[in-house]
Order: structure tokens, then sequence, then C-alpha cells
């Protein structure tokens, strides 16, 4: 009896020794890979955000320093009440065209520039630094005051946050454009201009949509009657030859060669 004792004695003793050994090699190892994996995926992570922030935080600031009144309503009524110091945007940056906005509650709000190279804005901020938020920018090919008859302005569609264009895909539910079909472009020479929805699709970004030279009014009716017939939903405004046209494009961050194509025409200048 006393043998058997002293066994289980020892026995008791030798699990407790087990114990206080700790992790085994191999467990210790596959703890610390593992550790290592969770703590470079938060770095990478916090590293993804840091754009994000900084370039959310520039164009907050931007918005401080040239909105002169921010009493905005919904409407077309209300839209001159939304001023833009465009003197304080120019020293800023000389590249300033425009400023786009839409209404409230989209955030879409932001300073339209233009430059020699469509490329230049893609990763470089209204304030010229390298972010890949970019900048809302016109398409090179045109003019300056809104006169061709279609102006491209693009913008990055962000992944996360909802800075840029992302809210413009907003626009492929039909519900969203009736509650928001309007979107106003202010220039330096204190013209605002009203523009209405009328079509709202996804497209490849080598579409024919994207061209520029469309010189004749057959041409360019043919080319708003394909616009319209291919739109998400059926829209309000017409549309013909004398009409001028904003295009807003951005990704759709489903297919690479996709695009969402906002389209809205003219329908005040003041």
């Amino acid at each position: 009896m006393k043998q058997v004792e002293e066994v289980e004695m020892k026995e008791k003793k030798q699990q407790k020794s087990k114990k206080k050994k700790g992790w085994d090699p191999l467990s210790l190892t596959v703890l610390l890979i593992a550790l290592c994996v969770f703590v470079f995926s938060a770095y990478q992570l916090a590293m993804m955000m840091v754009p994000y922030y900084t370039g959310g935080e520039e164009y907050d600031e931007i918005k401080n320093l040239a909105i002169v009144s921010d009493k905005i309503g919904e409407g077309v009524e209300e839209a001159p009440k939304f001023q833009v110091d465009f003197d304080k945007l120019m020293q800023e940056n000389p590249d300033t065209v425009a400023w786009l906005r839409f209404d409230q509650p989209s955030i879409i709000s932001y300073p339209v520039v233009k430059s020699a190279d469509n490329n230049e804005y893609l990763t470089k901020t209204f304030s010229a630094n390298d972010n890949k938020l970019g900048a809302i920018f016109m398409d090179m090919r045109n003019q300056n005051d809104f006169s061709d008859r279609n102006t491209f302005i693009y913008g990055h569609n962000m992944k996360v946050g909802g800075e840029m264009f992302s809210q413009l895909n907003e626009y492929a539910s039909e519900d969203f454009y009736k509650a928001h079909p309007y979107f106003y472009i202010y220039t330096p020479d204190g013209k605002t201009r009203t523009y209405e929805v009328f079509s709202a699709r996804v497209v490849k970004d080598s579409a024919e949509v994207y061209n520029l030279n469309i010189t004749t009014d057959e041409e360019f009716e043919a080319y708003l009657a394909e616009c319209k017939s291919t739109s998400n939903y059926v829209t309000s405004p017409g549309v013909d030859r004398n009409s001028k046209i904003v295009s807003l494009s951005t990704c759709t961050n489903v297919n690479e060669d996709e695009r969402f194509l906002l389209q809205g025409v003219l329908i005040k200048e003041e």
C-alpha cells in the first residue's frame, strides 16, 4: 500500500514538473509566427489607412478655407447660398477651375482642377501632396469654362472612407437619384451652374461614351440618345443638340476596366 502511494506521489510530481516547463518548442514557434503575422497585418492596415486620414484632413481644411457660406438647402433654388472663395483656392493651386457640389447628404463637395496631363492628379491632392486620394480633375481636353458640349470630370472611388467620388455609385439606385437629382458647379467667374442627372450606368473604360471628338449636331444627338437609353433608370430631363452636359466618372471597384458614369444636363446658369 505504501509503495502504491509513493508511486502516485511520484506521478503527481512529474505532472507538476511538466506544467512548470510551460510551452514546448513547437507550440512556442507557432505562437511567435502567429504574433508576427498579426503585427505585420496590423502595420499594413495602419499604413493603408494613413492616406485616407491625411487626405481627408487636407480636404476638410480646404473646405474650411474656401467655403464662404455653407447654408446648404435642398433643391435648385437653394444652391446660390453656397459660395466659394476662388482667390484663396487659386493661391493654393492655380490649376483650380471650379468647385463641384452635390445636395446633402452626399459628401461630394470638392475643388476641381485641370492640368495638361490627366495622370497628374491621380495620386496628387489639391495641395500637391502625394496621396492615393488624388484630386477631382477635369479632362485635359476640355475647356476650363465648361463651354464644351460635354465636359468630363474624374475622381477616385475609395474603398474605405467614402471620400472623393465614392458616393457617386449611390446613383446606381433610382431612389437615390429621385432624392438627389441635382449637382452644382461653381466657377471663378462667379457663375453657378445647376445640372440635373439624366443618365447613370456602368460602362467600360474604353467605351465610346468617352469620345470627345463629336462635332456635328447629329452625332451629339445620337450620343445623348445612347446615354439615355442605357441608363439604369428613366430620368426626367430632356436633352438635345443644344444641351451642355457634364459627365462624372469613377471606378466601380468591381472590375478594373469598368467605370460608373453619372451625367447631368445644364438646366440653369446664373
